[in-house]
């Protein structure tokens, strides 16, 4: 006679996260250092066609470069998984990012603040959209230079978009962040179900 483990108390929830921002900002970290499975990423060698049009000058040892996206995903407990899809940072691949966030339920953009310019254009990609985002600020060394409440200043964004410090590399890290985007979420659905009509 066989034992089957118990089938789980609720239904399992699936959903999908978008990750983005600038070129070389640590999107393709942030995913892998937190997907339970290896992750899909579309990686190629950097050439000399990108001279003159990617900016490395902040990224010196970048040699590699996302050209359509990165996949990944994690179980937050028995009942939410995540998949994640992390863009290409470059203007020139973002004619994929419609086919990228049909079906997302949030974003995650990840910022650098020695250049946070670069994050503009997601910022408004998603406010154009309407599609709730947090703004994750990736401290590369470890350290967090900048006040959140001053990035949220600088980006001009609404007080209500979490502004949240992580480090793309530390999995408990990049785990809190999609966490505090799920509760983001959630929290603006109760609202609009609430509010009145």
């Amino acid at each position: 006679m066989s034992h089957r483990p118990p089938a789980p108390s609720g239904r399992v929830t699936s959903a999908k996260i978008v990750i983005a921002g600038g070129f070389g900002v640590g999107k393709t970290t942030l995913v892998g250092s937190v997907s339970e499975i290896t992750p899909l990423t579309t990686e190629a060698i950097m050439t000399s066609a990108g001279v003159g049009v990617d900016d490395t000058r902040q990224v010196p040892g970048k040699t590699t470069t996302t050209v359509a996206m990165d996949f990944g995903r994690i179980s937050i407990d028995r009942d939410l998984i995540l998949y994640l899809f992390g863009t290409p940072g470059q203007t020139r691949f973002w004619f994929m990012w419609d086919e990228l966030v049909r079906g997302a339920i949030g974003a995650v953009v990840l910022v650098d603040t020695r250049r946070l310019a670069d994050c503009f254009a997601a910022i408004d990609f998603f406010e154009h959209r309407r599609l709730p985002y947090l703004v994750a600020i990736n401290c590369f060394d470890g350290m967090q230079y900048h006040d959140p409440q001053d990035v949220r200043d600088a980006l001009a964004i609404s007080h209500d978009v979490p502004v949240v410090a992580c480090d793309a590399r530390n999995r408990e890290s990049t785990k809190h962040v999609l966490i505090s985007l799920v509760e983001y979420v959630l929290t603006m659905r109760r609202s609009r179900a609430v509010a009145p009509a």
